[in-house]
């Protein structure tokens, strides 16, 4: 058999479940492909960190704006697949004062809310907190639970008619006369897919995914280890108010709390070294902030693979600072039109993040709308994600797509 569509995504984390959800809204038929579970990728292998967008603000304006405005979309639609924790950025005494002010200022310019805690009132809500942190600032991040957040997205999909297959890898993109027209799946399906428009969706895999169709998408994927320990009543997101750097984001989940992260640039995104010294060094860096997990019971312990885009070494030398440091690569989104490059009716989205998945996934069938002459606008900002003021319900979610993922392996509570 083949299954005939108008759109076949590629892809099934947050961005690629939350496109199908789009286009099935604007009553366009989708099919999504995923390879493994839904949210077997990047999308459930984070730190489920809600950005406030006060992460960027002093150094990307455009992205911190992103932040502030989905962070606010999602505490409206997605019920009990965030977390409403708030968030501490905090300066300790080996912090430039000067950053933090500039970060303070920066939130302030945008609209990100952003009180000042003296180091009293901070120790109040967090009082495990380091006794010499000099200054706190209060900011309104958040957890996502990603496991959840993209089986809602897939149910609320299929709920408006779109197909969502898992285990379902592409092995082939087929292009004629110049134009993407399906793709062959393996896997548990082991069928072929005849599309109008294909979307590759396919996060840190996009570039392999690319070249099935004979299109260049320069990925540079890096990883970063994530360390669950056992720290129960934690309040909000702890951040670490300096530059970027490894071991500066706590999470905090219902009796755990997740230290991150390490970002090393890998070769191939499904093979890489696990070391224990990036465990370690979280432990050491996060227990700056949060002096108790340095003696805390590791839980578990996991990496993910993040799906930067630098397309070539000049652009890549503008993007990091000329440094090589990847953590310096923009966080930012690139929806890529093939068209440009010999494939007509065929586009990459890469880049962004969890928090900004919704309006990366609009950008995306924005395009796709425009390319089928379909005249209906998006609403996937104003209806409600289904099944989520319950957490069982949604956790049903999460187990009919083989969602569960190591993020948030501690808070489900389906089977």
């Amino acid at each position: 058999m083949t299954i005939q569509t108008e759109v076949l995504i590629i892809g099934g984390g947050a961005t690629g479940v939350g496109i199908a959800r789009d286009l099935a809204m604007r009553s366009v038929d989708v099919v999504v492909a995923e390879r493994g579970g839904l949210a077997s990728g990047t999308s459930g292998r984070s730190h489920g960190l809600l950005h406030s967008g006060a992460r960027y603000a002093e150094a990307d304006e455009l992205g911190a704006e992103e932040c502030i405005r989905e962070n606010r979309i999602l505490r409206d639609i997605a019920g009990h697949c965030i977390r409403d924790t708030g968030g501490f950025f905090v300066q300790l005494p080996e912090d430039d004062p000067e950053f933090f002010e500039e970060k303070l200022a920066a939130c302030e310019d945008i609209g990100i809310e952003a009180e000042l805690l003296d180091s009293v009132k901070a120790q109040e809500e967090v009082p495990g907190l380091a006794p010499d942190a000099e200054r706190v600032m209060k900011v309104p991040d958040g957890v996502v639970y990603a496991s959840r957040l993209v089986a809602a997205n897939a149910a609320s999909a299929a709920d408006h008619g779109a197909e969502v297959l898992t285990h379902a890898p592409v092995t082939d993109i087929r292009v004629e006369d110049g134009r993407a027209t399906g793709a062959a799946l393996g896997g548990d399906v082991d069928e072929d897919v005849e599309a109008e428009y294909v979307v590759n969706a396919a996060g840190t895999w996009a570039g392999e995914c690319a070249e099935l169709a004979g299109v260049d998408v320069e990925m540079r994927p890096t990883k970063g280890v994530m360390v669950s320990v056992d720290y129960p009543g934690l309040g909000p997101v702890l951040n670490r108010c300096r530059p970027p750097a490894d071991g500066d984001i706590i999470v905090p989940h219902e009796t755990q709390a997740v230290l991150g992260t390490t970002s090393i640039e890998v070769d191939d995104p499904d093979e890489f070294d696990e070391e224990h010294w990036e465990v370690q060094k979280m432990i050491e860096e996060c227990s700056k902030m949060l002096p108790d997990v340095a003696t805390s019971e590791i839980l578990r312990t996991w990496w993910g693979v993040r799906p930067l885009y630098a397309p070539d070494e000049a652009e890549r030398e503008t993007m990091d600072g000329g440094e090589g440091n990847a953590r310096g690569i923009s966080r930012g989104f690139f929806l890529l039109d093939h068209e440009t490059y010999g494939v007509a009716n065929f586009a990459s989205i890469v880049g962004g993040k969890l928090t900004t998945y919704r309006m990366m996934a609009e950008a995306a069938a924005d395009h796709v709308c425009e390319a089928l002459g379909v005249d209906e606008p998006c609403r996937t900002a104003e209806e409600r994600l289904p099944g989520v003021d319950d957490e069982r319900a949604v956790d049903e979610f999460v187990a009919e797509y083989d969602a569960r993922s190591p993020t948030d392996e501690d808070v489900l509570t389906a089977d």
